[in-house]
C-alpha cells in the first residue's frame, strides 16, 4: 500500500488517499477513475510529501504513550479493587447467575461480578439483563 497527497488542479484542494501501488494510482488516473470530492474534477495530480522518519521527537511519544497506558492502568486496578470490595465474584457462572437474579426478582446483599463471553453478554442485553465489560488487569501478586 502506498499513500499520495492529493491535490484537485481545479479548485486546489488536498487530500490524501492510499493505492495499492504507484502502478495502480496511475492507471486509475489514465482510466479517469480519480475525481475530486470537492468538485468532482478529474483533474487530479500528485504532490509532493516527505517521507516519515523516525526520531527523537517520536520516541518522545512512545514515553508519553507508556505514561499514558500506566496511568489507564493505575485507574483500572482503581476500579478492580473497588469491585471486588463491593461485588460478589462469580466466576465463569456469570451469565448464570445474572439470570437467575433476573428472573427470579430475587434482592441480592451485593452485585455480581465474573467472566462471560461477548456473546453471552449480548445474550444478556438481548434479554434486558444490564450486564457490561470492562477491562481486568491479572493481579500478578495472587
Amino acid at each position: 500500500m502506498i499513500k499520495y497527497r492529493l491535490i484537485c488542479k481545479d479548485c486546489s484542494s488536498k487530500f490524501d488517499s492510499w493505492f495499492a501501488s504507484s502502478k495502480e494510482f496511475e492507471r486509475l488516473k489514465k482510466k479517469n477513475f480519480l475525481n475530486c470530492h470537492l468538485c468532482n474534477s478529474k483533474k487530479i495530480e500528485k504532490t509532493l510529501m516527505a517521507p516519515k522518519l523516525i526520531s527523537n521527537v517520536n520516541e518522545e511519544n512512545f514515553e508519553k504513550k507508556d505514561i499514558k497506558v500506566e496511568e489507564i492502568n493505575k485507574k483500572i486496578k482503581e476500579y478492580q479493587k473497588f469491585i471486588k470490595k463491593n461485588f460478589e465474584y462469580v466466576g465463569k457462572n456469570f451469565a448464570y447467575e445474572a439470570r437467575s437474579i433476573h428472573y427470579s426478582n430475587k434482592k441480592k446483599d451485593k452485585g455480581i461480578f465474573g467472566t462471560a463471553t461477548n456473546d453471552e453478554i449480548k445474550e444478556l442485553k438481548d434479554e434486558g439483563i444490564n450486564a457490561e465489560t470492562i477491562p481486568w488487569i491479572e493481579d500478578k501478586n495472587n
